[in-house]
C-alpha cells in the first residue's frame, strides 16, 4: 500500500488494504483483538447493547459475532470515515458519524480500539464523559490506545514499537513514511484522560496500552 504524505482514513487505497496494513504495522494486533473479545464475552449480557467506536472494516465485531448472536445483543458500529463505513463487513448496524457528537443510548459495553489517538485532543474529554454517562451498571468501556509516555522509559517503549515493526519485515522506509504521514493526525492520549476510578489495565506493548473502565 502506498503511504500518502498526509494520512487519511478516507483514502480508498487505505481502506482496501487496511486489514493487512494494520497487522503489518502492529504485529500484536490480533492478540489485542483476542483480549478485547475475551473481555466483551464477560461483560455483555443477554439482550445487551454494545458500541464499537472507530469500527473501521469490522475487526472487533467479527471477533465477537457469535457472542452477539447467542446473546441477541444490539451491536452498533460507529465510523467517521465514509469510505471505511462503505466497506464495513461486521455485524450489527454501521453509523457513519462523529463519535463525539452521538447521543448514546444506555449500553453495556463500548470499545475504543486504537481510535482515541485519532480524535482531536479538544474533543476527547467530551467523548469519555458521554460514554461514562451512558454506561450501565455492571458494564465496561474498553480502551486500547497509544499513550504518551514521559522520560527515558518513554523513549525505550517507542523503540520497542519500532523494533517490532522491523521484526515484522517492514522496511525502514515504510516505517518512517508511515510515522511522518501521521503528523498532526495521530496524537497519543494522556492517561489522565481516562480518570482513575475503576480503571484497570489488561494489555501493554511498547507505547500501546489497554484499559477497562468498569461501572459498579
Amino acid at each position: 500500500m502506498k503511504i500518502e504524505e498526509n494520512w487519511t482514513f478516507n483514502s480508498i487505497d487505505v481502506v482496501k488494504n487496511f486489514d493487512k496494513h494494520v497487522r503489518e504495522q502492529l504485529p500484536w494486533y490480533d492478540l489485542a483483538t483476542f483480549c478485547v473479545a475475551h473481555i466483551i464475552k464477560h461483560y455483555l449480557p443477554q439482550n445487551g447493547v454494545i458500541y464499537d467506536i472507530g469500527a473501521s472494516t469490522g475487526n472487533i465485531g467479527n471477533s465477537v459475532n457469535s457472542i452477539i448472536e447467542d446473546r441477541n445483543a444490539d451491536f452498533i458500529a460507529v465510523e467517521q470515515s465514509l469510505e471505511m463505513a462503505k466497506n464495513y463487513k461486521g455485524p450489527g448496524i454501521i453509523k457513519c458519524a462523529d463519535a463525539c457528537e452521538i447521543d448514546y443510548k444506555p449500553f453495556d459495553v463500548a470499545v475504543c480500539f486504537l481510535v482515541l489517538m485519532f480524535i482531536p485532543v479538544k474533543k476527547r474529554k467530551k467523548l469519555i464523559r458521554r460514554l461514562k454517562k451512558s454506561l450501565q451498571k455492571g458494564g465496561v468501556i474498553i480502551i486500547l490506545d497509544k499513550i504518551n509516555l514521559d522520560g527515558y522509559f518513554g523513549t525505550v517503549m517507542k523503540r520497542l514499537t519500532l523494533s517490532s515493526k522491523i521484526n515484522n519485515k517492514l522496511s525502514e522506509k515504510e516505517i518512517i513514511d508511515k510515522e511522518l504521514s501521521l503528523a498532526g493526525v495521530q496524537i497519543p492520549i494522556e492517561l489522565k484522560l481516562l480518570g482513575k476510578k475503576n480503571l484497570r489495565q489488561f494489555f501493554a506493548f511498547g507505547e500501546f496500552f489497554g484499559y477497562v473502565i468498569e461501572k459498579s
